[in-house]
């Protein structure tokens, strides 16, 4: 058993083709998704367009209950924008997606936490702005009651394998379209790849239990840089070229 897992696309169409294609030079035929699919400056449109016929097992992610849930005029830039680009048929997709499910009877998926669409599994963030490794107690909390080999969640936008101490591996496979931003909650901070490229994983089932391998992508990341900063968006110009929030 072998399949691909992506996360928190953003709206980066480019980033996302690119993905798809090493997913097919890999072999690979099933895909999981695990959220955040539009939101952002660039192009939630042609990525919708691409993404629902594919037909992939997903779970909606915060940002994508925002664009069905809050008020256009109160909503994030990142949302707004994203939330302009999308038709009826877009939005009603994402109402049809559920919170969380289950891949195949051996994958648990979510976008965040079983609980929290909107709170980081893996990682915790310090007053001071960092961004680190939860201690597994903390991380261990989070899955009790998932009594599958295998976890998958996003939202983080970091690659990132965990394995808890009774053998199950949760796995964050890292961001498509998206390699750096910042958020004010908990407390200020930002999120930052280091490098431009999309990333995703493949996890594949063997006898010594599950595994997973990570894949960075190549894309014209600076036309999606180029975008962002035709629209204002400074912060993501600077994240799609480089991977650093400036």
């Amino acid at each position: 058993m072998r399949f691909a897992a992506i996360a928190d696309i953003h709206g980066n169409h480019l980033a996302l083709e690119a993905v798809l294609a090493d997913i097919r030079a890999e072999g690979i035929e099933e895909i999981v998704n695990l959220g955040d699919f539009f939101s952002g400056p660039l192009e939630a449109g042609r990525t919708a367009d691409l993404l629902m016929p594919l037909g992939l097992t997903s779970v909606r992610g915060n940002h994508d209950r925002y664009l069905i849930e809050q008020d256009p005029a109160s909503m994030h830039r990142s949302d707004a924008a994203a939330y302009r680009q999308l038709t009826p048929s877009h939005l009603d997709w994402l109402r049809s997606l559920p919170f969380d499910t289950i891949y195949r009877g051996e994958a648990y998926l979510c976008h965040a936490t079983p609980r929290n669409d909107n709170l980081y599994w893996l990682e915790s963030v310090s007053p001071e702005g960092l961004v680190f490794l939860k201690p597994i107690e903390a991380i261990e909390a989070l899955a009790e009651g998932i009594d599958l080999p295998l976890i998958l969640c996003g939202h983080s936008h970091i690659p990132r394998a965990v394995r808890l101490s009774d053998g199950r591996l949760i796995v964050n496979p890292g961001s498509v379209g998206c390699p750096g931003y910042d958020d004010v909650l908990p407390y200020y901070h930002k999120v930052e790849a280091g490098h431009p490229l999309a990333s995703y994983a493949i996890l594949e089932k063997t006898t010594a239990g599950w595994i997973c391998q990570f894949r960075t992508v190549a894309y014209d990341h600076m036309a999606m840089s180029a975008l962002a900063d035709e629209r204002g968006r400074a912060d993501w110009a600077s994240a799609l070229a480089a991977g650093w929030v400036r």
